[in-house]
C-alpha cells in the first residue's frame, strides 16, 4: 500500500542514505545530484520522473515501479531491474554507468540507452526489440535467448552476441562492430583490406 503521493517536486543534492526517501508514489519529480546508494525503493512508484547526476548504486528495487522515467548522468551499479514491477515498466538512460545490472526476463521494448557503460550486465531472456544502444560499452554483458529484433547496435561496442542464441532479425550493426556477432567462432578479423 502506497502511503505518500508526491508530485511536481524537485530534490537537489540530498543524501538520502542519511535521511531516507519517504516511501510512496512520485509523479513528475526531479532528483538532482542526490545519493540513494543502498537505499530501499521496494514498492515505490515513479511516474514521469527524472534522475540527474545521482548515485543509485545497489538500490533495492523489489516491486519498484518505473513508468516513463529518465536517468541522466547517474551511477547505477549492481541494480536488479529484474525485481521491478512489470506493469508499465519503461525508462531511458543517458550517460549512465549501469555495470553489473540485471534486466533478466524484462520486457523493455524500444528502450533507449545512450552513451552508457553496461559492463557485465545481464539481458538474458529480455525483450529488447526496437531498443537503441547508442555509443554504449557492453563489455561482458550477457545476451542469452534475448529478443533483439530491430534493435540498434550501430555505435555500440565491446558486445558479444551469439546469433544462434538470440533473435536478431533486422537488428542494426555497423561494419566496425560486426565482429561482436562472431566472437564464438574465434576468428581473426582484420579491418585492413588491400586489393591487388
Amino acid at each position: 500500500m502506497i502511503s505518500n503521493y508526491i508530485a511536481d517536486k524537485s530534490f537537489e543534492k540530498t543524501d538520502f542514505r542519511l535521511v531516507g526517501l519517504p516511501s510512496g508514489e512520485y509523479e513528475a519529480c526531479r532528483f538532482i545530484g542526490c545519493d540513494f546508494s543502498e537505499c530501499d525503493f521496494s514498492n515505490f512508484l515513479f511516474t514521469d520522473c527524472e534522475f540527474l547526476d545521482s548515485n543509485l548504486s545497489l538500490v533495492k528495487l523489489i516491486f519498484t515501479g518505473f513508468r516513463d522515467v529518465r536517468f541522466t548522468g547517474c551511477k547505477m551499479i549492481g541494480l536488479h531491474f529484474d525485481q521491478c514491477n512489470d506493469f508499465g515498466l519503461s525508462f531511458s538512460f543517458d550517460k549512465c554507468v549501469l555495470d553489473q545490472s540485471v534486466f533478466f526476463r524484462k520486457k523493455l521494448k524500444k528502450s533507449i540507452f545512450k552513451n552508457c557503460q553496461l559492463k557485465e550486465s545481464d539481458f538474458s531472456e529480455c525483450d529488447l526489440s526496437g531498443s537503441v544502444f547508442e555509443n554504449c560499452n557492453l563489455s561482458g554483458s550477457i545476451f542469452d535467448n534475448t529478443n533483439l529484433e530491430m534493435a540498434d547496435f550501430m555505435s555500440a561496442y565491446n558486445f558479444s552476441i551469439d546469433p544462434e542464441q538470440n533473435k536478431i532479425k533486422k537488428a542494426r550493426f555497423s561494419r566496425q562492430n560486426i565482429e561482436g556477432l562472431l566472437n564464438k567462432y574465434n576468428l581473426l578479423i582484420d579491418n585492413k583490406y588491400s586489393s591487388k
